[in-house]
């Protein structure tokens, strides 16, 4: 660390749903700017207009919102640096790129689309940079007068970097340590497109300059794109203004056998992005975990575990305890396995820490898109309370407490009748005069006499507390059954055993 200001951002592009990874990226910077009481800031990369889709940034905005992980400067919260997408700052880039070109650190290059594509085809290996770029139009090659020539006919053309040849280039990562690059191997990289924006690389360097940048958190597949970032720093003067550098492990498929992807999540039958996207360019819904029922304590809880421990055995994190836990020295080098299973055992664990009343404006809304609408909040904070212990996923909440407010539309037949005997009917119909010469009877009673009742009938408690259970709720699933009958009462367990009996005796 150093008495540096912590300033740190995500600059997602806009132009599909934000991938888990992503939000581990966001929760990382997030953690870390907290921690050393810096600024978070969210940078919209927006420079590449032909990716862009329209809805994605109030996309990426949602899910940060929902995520509680709220930028101290954004396009929406404005701030000292403003403005926060890079389309809007497209001005000041092509001073930048200029201006390498007058100091021969770039140049222009004014080849097309189609005589690249010729080169690419007869030379598989051909790369722009310094093998080929002095047989290429560019202003390299060309005599001083054609590029003027053309530069004054307004011939579309792009600036390139001009990387060095024979170099080794390195830096000090937070995570990985020292990494070097020869230079060699790069190829020179577009800075200015031919429409004035910048590339990934320029727009990067120069923003993350302007708006004091103090540490550059970022997937590990933008590595190889160090070495160029590294060079601008220094061709533009701020060497001493560059930020630290981490670059985050990936996260893996679940067998570790390579990036983990949409289609991953779409063969194997989970979500890969944070909440569900439609991308109208292709007509393609992407579920999220948002809709699948995560709780967003219990998302940001399994990102934070993807590559980083707080070298102990915790696993459940709430976000302050993140917050003072979290250490960049504790991220992993290597890539994380995501494991679905794990996932879920977050969200049911977040469930059951989870307040009644905070569990309650869901529940309700689950419960209504059901059909089922809820007058009396009390009674479903009690059934909430009864059964948030049994939940996975929010959507469980319709199964196990659906019963308590609708009777059951179909039964576990095969649960009950195969084993059906008349004395069993005889032994809910005595149980039907029992609960209505005790109305209001509580649970613990009801039990006691349950029991009694099965022992004067000379019949098991377990051979009539099963179809007991199915009769209330339709199904082997629900809390303590006698729970069930004291919540819905005396009159409406009578109706359900009046007419379940109708379908397990036919």
């Amino acid at each position: 660390m150093t008495d540096k200001k912590v300033r740190v951002r995500f600059a997602p592009s806009p132009t599909g749903g934000l991938h888990l990874g992503g939000v581990r990226t966001v929760l990382f910077n997030y953690l870390f700017a907290k921690k050393h009481n810096g600024d978070f800031i969210l940078r919209i990369e927006d420079t590449d207009q032909t990716r862009y889709v329209a809805g994605a940034e109030e996309y990426i905005l949602d899910c940060l919102k929902w995520c509680g992980l709220h930028p101290d400067e954004s396009p929406v919260a404005g701030g000292l640096y403003a403005p926060y997408r890079q389309s809007e700052r497209k001005a000041a880039y092509r001073e930048y790129a200029e201006r390498l070109v007058m100091q021969g650190h770039a140049y222009y290059a004014f080849d097309t689309a189609e005589e690249l594509d010729k080169n690419r085809k007869e030379s598989p290996n051909f790369q722009y940079g310094q093998v080929y770029r002095q047989s290429l139009r560019n202003s390299i090659a060309l005599p001083q007068h054609e590029v003027d020539a053309l530069l004054d006919a307004g011939t579309p053309h792009v600036i390139r970097i001009k990387m060095p040849a024979d170099e080794t280039i390195s830096f000090n990562d937070m995570i990985r340590g020292y990494v070097s690059f020869e230079t060699n191997q790069v190829d020179d990289k577009v800075l200015l497109k031919a429409d004035g924006m910048p590339t990934y690389h320029l727009a990067v360097v120069v923003d993350d300059y302007l708006m004091k940048i103090s540490h550059a958190f970022r997937g590990e597949e933008w590595l190889p794109s160090a070495p160029v970032h590294l060079l601008l720093w220094e061709y533009l003067g701020w060497k001493a203004e560059m930020p630290q550098w981490a670059h985050l492990p990936l996260i893996l498929k679940p067998d570790g056998h390579g990036k983990l992807s949409k289609r991953d999540g779409a063969r194997l039958g989970f979500p890969v992005y944070a909440m569900t996207w439609f991308d109208a360019k292709t007509d393609e819904t992407t579920p999220g975990f948002r809709e699948l029922g995560f709780l967003p304590e219990a998302f940001l809880n399994l990102l934070a575990t993807l590559g980083w421990n707080d070298g102990t055995d915790q696993e459940i994190f709430t976000l302050d305890e993140l917050i003072e836990k979290f250490s960049i020295d504790r991220v992993s080098k290597a890539g994380a396995k995501f494991d679905f299973e794990k996932a879920k055992w977050f969200n049911a664990e977040w469930i059951k820490r989870s307040t009644v009343g905070s569990l309650l404006p869901a529940v309700s809304s689950i419960l209504a898109d059901k059909g089922i609408v809820i007058t009396d909040d009390a009674k479903l904070e009690t059934v909430i309370n009864l059964i948030k212990d049994r939940c996975v996923l929010l959507p469980d909440f319709y199964q196990q407490a659906g019963y308590f407010f609708e009777q059951p539309k179909e039964y576990d037949l095969n649960a009950v009748k195969p084993k059906w005997t008349d004395a069993k009917t005889d032994f809910f119909n005595a149980l039907t005069n029992l609960l209505n010469e005790n109305t209001g009877i509580g649970a613990h009673d009801l039990e006691t006499k349950f029991k009694a009742l099965a022992e004067e009938k000379a019949l098991k408690v377990g051979d009539v507390m099963l179809p007991f259970r199915i009769m209330l709720v339709g199904g082997k699933f629900g809390p303590h059954v006698f729970d069930i009958a004291a919540l819905l009462g005396t009159d409406e367990t009578v109706s359900r055993i009046a007419k379940a009996l109708g379908a397990f005796a036919a």
